[in-house]
């Protein structure tokens, strides 16, 4: 299925991707970065999936969320009859102790009568592990190497090889049942599975239970602006990448979806970006969700307090695992074909070891917005900030990766220069606003120092434009290289929206990056980035030209660039990483950082539209 043919579902602790045909062909469990359990979509043949398909030709479907939930519904209509599949992971509450892992697909007539087969083939640790099956009285039991996972049905299920399978025929009003639960967790133990049979009264249960929880986390939302559905849907999309029992946001549930087809620009992104999180946060935070960017300051808190500041990527790291580990070594999956043959199909990520300095302005700006709208950052926390930036007083004039997380070697870039005055400034400001301790002196001279040299080496006199790389020294003119990252330059306060020299800049990003309301980060063949192969537009940057736009004062067209962006949401309103020319989507799906970038756009357009 193309990537865009599939709607998310999930538990807070691991998530599914369900294709259009009614196919689970991405599933890692008992967390979002364990080895998969269902991965056909990196590899039809080995990578195994869950089908539930009608038992005849000329079947359509459809597919949409629950009002105002992660319960995700696929219809099949035929000239005999008409059969919802109704797949969600029950969450019963917050934070639940007694929490089991299931993945509950509930197998609806609502109309006619339909044949329809069932076949459930798990391919345990990326297909690598075999299992062996034991029946049991209402189901099956896949037994593998290090996760065991249990299977009921209210069907009768035969043994097919490592499968199993059945057909079966519903009339109006009956349902089938399949519940499959995880039993291995995390930390290797095995739990048993829940003792209840699978009726049809613990499946309404189970069901209306998610439908409460997912209604009443979303009525805490503040948002009350002219694209309420549109807003709501990325936050409950953010909400699903959130692992509720460390308080971790991953930047996507998945791996190995390609930025070009065929090509190799393919990565793993079930982990922590310390810049995507923080973005989350801001997004999380604008919406009124303090609980979350309570969880995952708590995590944060924790890299605070095991930073490095003798290492040589700096005190913290790019990306970290879910529990924190920042060691994510890649490796190649090279027995699986990868998506549409885009290999190599990669599991943990090397930009792990890179230094980004502009993760530190992103880092810093969350908390200082958790410390202005939130409960308020602790004595401890500003006193491990406050030697992370005593780090960085002495290391920001130094080259990196930057945000973009090339493979070229490290520049100086602009963009990281502009995050680590945004990280000054913010701790200046904390301060102030707290009266906490702080050379504020020092800091100031430092902040003034990175401004000037971004004013004199970061801009192109000749195009008038900000660019990507900043000029060897002072008095030369930097490449002219543009990089749609600075954007961001009003939005974190560091130029006015209305200053020349940032709308000239808009005006030629606009010229040269700007594919309608798509927009390119950069050039690589003005700017080669170390890898071959070509990519889409980035998703996170069509949402930043909106705001830009917005607070430029150019709200017409902001407004039908936004719209036009909503045109490339796939039919549940979920976007990849990145957008193709032709509008298909490219990239891990879906990806936290455009979902947080349409929330903020839309919060800001709304603004500028007068609300």
């Amino acid at each position: 299925m193309p990537i865009a043919e599939h709607g998310l579902i999930g538990d807070l602790r691991t998530a599914a991707l369900v294709g259009t045909d009614g196919r689970i062909d991405w599933f890692c469990a008992p967390r979002f970065d364990s080895p998969s359990v269902f991965a056909s979509l990196l590899d039809t043949e080995r990578g195994g999936f869950w089908d539930i398909a009608p038992m005849c030709d000329g079947a359509t479907r459809n597919q949409f969320y629950f009002p105002d939930t992660n319960i995700l519904i696929t219809r099949i209509l035929t000239a005999d009859g008409i059969v919802e599949v109704q797949d969600f992971m029950p969450v019963v509450r917050e934070r639940d102790p007694k929490h089991r892992q299931r993945l509950v697909r509930r197998v609806v007539n609502v109309r006619g009568r339909m044949r329809l087969a069932v076949r459930i083939a798990p391919r345990l640790n990326y297909g690598r592990d075999t299992h062996r099956m034991e029946r049991m009285p209402d189901g099956v039991r896949f037994v593998g190497e290090s996760l065991t996972l249990w299977l009921r049905s209210s069907v009768p299920l035969a043994f097919d090889g490592m499968d199993a399978r059945a057909e079966f025929e519903l009339f109006a009003g009956e349902t089938a049942l399949f519940d499959l639960e995880t039993a291995g967790e995390a930390d290797g133990s095995v739990t048993e599975p829940d003792p209840c049979a699978v009726d049809a009264v613990a499946a309404e249960a189970l069901f209306e239970s998610t439908v409460a929880f997912w209604r009443r986390w979303l009525s805490q939302s503040t948002y009350t602006g002219r694209w309420r559905e549109t807003v709501h849907r990325s936050a409950l999309t953010l909400k699903l990448l959130t692992h509720e029992p460390t308080g971790a946001i991953i930047a996507a549930p998945t791996m190995g979806l390609p930025e070009q087809v065929g090509g190799t620009r393919n990565w793993d992104y079930r982990y922590v970006w310390i810049r995507d999180a923080a973005f989350s946060l801001y997004a999380l935070l604008r919406l009124g969700f303090t609980q979350e960017a309570q969880g995952f300051m708590d995590w944060l808190t924790d890299r605070l307090r095991s930073a490095e500041p003798d290492g040589a990527e700096g005190p913290l790291r790019v990306v970290y695992s879910i529990d924190g580990h920042a060691h994510l070594p890649e490796e190649e999956l090279g027995h699986l074909d990868g998506y549409r043959g885009s290999r190599p199909v990669r599991t943990g990520n090397n930009a792990s070891g890179q230094r980004q300095l502009d993760i530190y302005g992103e880092l810093i700006d969350s908390i200082y917005l958790f410390n202005k709208y939130g409960v308020g950052i602790s004595h401890d926390s500003w006193m491990d900030l406050c030697d992370i930036l005593e780090w960085l007083m002495d290391h920001w004039d130094i080259t990196d990766e930057s945000i973009w997380e090339t493979r070229a070697g490290q520049q100086h870039h602009t963009y990281s220069r502009l995050m680590c005055w945004v990280a000054v400034e913010r701790m200046i400001r904390m301060a102030r606003q707290r009266g906490l301790p702080g050379n504020l002196v020092h800091w100031t001279a430092v902040r003034d120092d990175i401004y000037r040299q971004i004013m004199a080496r970061g801009w192109n006199p000749r195009e008038r434009a900000f660019v990507q790389r900043l000029a060897a020294e002072d008095g030369h003119e930097p490449e002219n290289i543009l990089d749609a990252s600075l954007l961001l330059m009003p939005m974190v306060k560091f130029v006015s929206p209305i200053d020349p020299r940032f709308l000239s800049t808009i005006d030629a990003i606009g010229e040269r990056l700007v594919a309608d309301s798509l927009v390119f980060r950069y050039d690589p063949q003005q700017s080669p980035d170390g890898l071959t192969g070509t990519e889409g537009t980035f998703s996170i940057c069509s949402f930043w030209w909106v705001e830009a736009l917005a607070r430029a004062g150019e709200v017409e067209q902001a407004r039908l660039a936004l719209e036009k962006m909503f045109t490339y949401a796939n039919h549940v309103g979920l976007y990849a990483e990145q957008i193709g020319l032709t509008g298909e989507h490219l990239g891990n799906f879906p990806q936290a950082f455009t979902h947080l970038a349409l929330i903020s756009s839309a919060i800001n357009l709304d603004r500028a539209m007068g609300r």
